[in-house]
């Protein structure tokens, strides 16, 4: 990791994400990792730190909903 925001960001995401649905945020990533939504945080990391973290959670939604993700 070439950046020492990359970890803080990827886990304000997962909180952010966990939060808006309602959910621990230990189901948030284990979510999020099942449906891939972690790897594209950290291989869209240089991307997506330059939007809002709310930008950065919608993209997750389609992105695990894409892998067979449920939520909406």
């Amino acid at each position: 990791m070439a950046d020492k925001y990359q970890i803080p960001f990827i886990n304000a995401c997962i909180r952010a994400f966990a939060k808006r649905f309602g959910m621990p945020v230990r189901v948030g990533f284990q979510y999020l990792y099942n449906f891939k939504g972690v790897k594209f945080l950290v291989d869209f990391y240089p991307t997506l730190h330059l939007q809002s973290i709310d930008d950065a959670v919608d993209d997750l939604i389609v992105i695990c909903k894409n892998n067979g993700g449920f939520l909406e």
